[in-house]
């Protein structure tokens, strides 16, 4: 008798882990894994999306920059109060 008790209540045990603990967790990490899938592509997404733009707007350089001979100096005039 005293072992017909302990199974039932090893059962039921087993059972409320199972169905309380293991299964919930185990949904919740499919739902986490599919938003940080969902935000990933949302991120790539943004990302060609901004490389486009940048493209477009880019100008190139037809003209190459020359240099002052002299260094940086800049000239000013001083103002008398």
């Amino acid at each position: 008798m005293l072992r017909i008790v302990l199974y039932t209540l090893l059962f039921y045990f087993l059972y409320r882990f199972i169905f309380e603990f293991l299964i919930p967790v185990g949904k919740t990490a499919g739902q986490v894994r599919k938003k940080v899938k969902e935000m990933q592509e949302q991120q790539e997404a943004f990302l060609r999306q901004q490389e486009q733009y940048q493209q477009k707007t880019a100008r190139p350089q037809t003209q190459p920059q020359t240099k002052r001979a002299g260094g940086d100096y800049i000239e000013f005039e001083e103002v008398k109060d």
